[in-house]
């Protein structure tokens, strides 16, 4: 089977990487900065356990052919128009594309560009970064992947797929209506976007401090009620976790939208954010907090132009 990943940063190198590193025939679609830094150093993974130097088929937009029977996007959100663009003459009537994006707007793109029947769900969950020397750093030990037909059950070709992607590194599973699985993470993902950017700060501090513990739950109910609204009502368990998470005392988690905020890097506010909003305005939803959020992010962006 082959397979195409599209980036190779923190995310598409590690799954990629633990992929080539059990023998599947897995090629790099990247440009030609990190294309040298992968030439020259190799596609290493450090951090947990022994390091690995793997030397990873590589390709540029300009000399990619195909098809590929699977294709696997892990670029961020403000890369998604190129990516599409570049990965076009990868995708054959048959290729099976896996985005590994947070949120719901780009299965609308890639759905536009290749067919909705070529695209599934698809929900990742690993810790990884990208050092200064370009190598994937593994902070903790998850690494999950879950994926499958966006709706209904795991098809043939799923699990055909899932055969190939089960390799050691990660663990990955079929699920039913991963569509649904893609809102519930998305509502987690919103939802701590909101408190900590709003508040500038971990959840840790948020509830030390009077009403901080209520503003969570408030945020996390309306973000809640826009998933239930668009038909995936999340599970309690899913709440409870997320609760846990964002409510726990001491804790020093942030979402990655405010840590690229503050470090002024690129961030994904109007993918992640505002696409949630336009779907709650569009269900008749009210969401203050989100879009007191949204506005705050949408203003600190023009500020830094």
């Amino acid at each position: 089977m082959k397979i195409l990943v599209v980036g190779a940063g923190a995310t598409g190198g590690y799954f990629g990487g633990k992929l080539i590193a059990d023998g599947r025939d897995v090629t790099f679609l990247v440009r030609e900065r990190r294309a040298s830094t992968l030439r020259e150093r190799g596609l290493r993974i450090v951090g947990l356990g022994e390091p690995q130097v793997l030397a990873p088929k590589l390709v540029q937009a300009d000399n990619l052919s195909g098809p590929f029977d699977v294709v696997l996007i892990t670029v961020k959100a403000g890369g998604l128009a190129g990516a599409i663009a570049d990965l076009a003459p990868a995708v054959g009537p048959h290729t099976v594309i896996i985005p590994f994006l947070n949120g719901m707007a780009h299965m609308d793109a890639l759905e536009r560009a290749f067919g909705a029947g070529a695209v599934l769900g698809s929900v990742v969950r690993v810790v990884t970064t990208l050092n200064d020397d370009g190598d994937i750093l593994q902070l903790a030990p998850l690494a999950q992947w879950d994926f499958g037909e966006q709706t209904g059950a795991p098809s043939d070709r799923v699990r055909a797929i899932l055969a190939e992607l089960d390799v050691p590194g990660f663990t990955v599973q079929a699920v039913p209506d991963a569509r649904a699985l893609m809102w519930h993470k998305w509502v987690f993902i919103v939802t701590a976007g909101v408190v900590t950017c709003l508040m500038r700060g971990s959840v840790g501090a948020i509830v030390a401090v009077p009403g901080g513990l209520e503003f969570i739950h408030a945020a996390l109910a309306e973000s809640v009620a826009v998933s239930t609204q668009a038909g995936y009502p999340v599970p309690d368990e899913a709440l409870v976790a997320a609760l846990t998470m964002l409510t726990e005392p001491g804790s020093a988690f942030t979402s990655s939208l405010y840590r690229d905020v503050v470090a002024g890097l690129p961030n994904e506010s109007e993918h992640l954010l505002g696409d949630f909003a336009r779907r709650a305005a569009d269900l008749g939803l009210s969401t203050p907090l989100i879009d007191l959020a949204l506005m705050q992010l949408r203003v600190h962006a023009a500020a830094a132009l």
